[in-house]
């Protein structure tokens, strides 16, 4: 047996559904951080040289983000929680 189910969301809606957190605020600074930084690049020697500068800390972004996600996601279950004390 094969059952299929079809959800219509928007991706915000599908985020807040699996209680993910917004990070559309860090991915802005992220992006316009990136932006600047490539201004200076004039050729592909130096887009390289700066991937190079950048790949060190690879593991170690990734590690920073993580915990930013985490406590973006534990920022927001207090805060939910505590507006929902507030209602009650």
């Amino acid at each position: 047996m094969k059952v299929n189910i079809e959800i219509d969301c928007s991706p915000e809606e599908a985020r807040r559904f699996m209680g993910l957190p917004d990070v559309e605020q860090a991915n802005a600074v992220y992006v316009d951080t990136i932006a600047k930084a490539m201004k200076g690049v004039t050729n592909t020697d130096q887009l390289e040289q700066y991937a190079k500068q950048l790949a060190p800390m690879g593991q170690m972004g990734l590690k920073m983000f993580q915990s930013f996600v985490e406590g973006a996601a534990r920022n927001a279950a207090a805060a939910s929680s505590s507006s929902n004390r507030d209602d009650d």
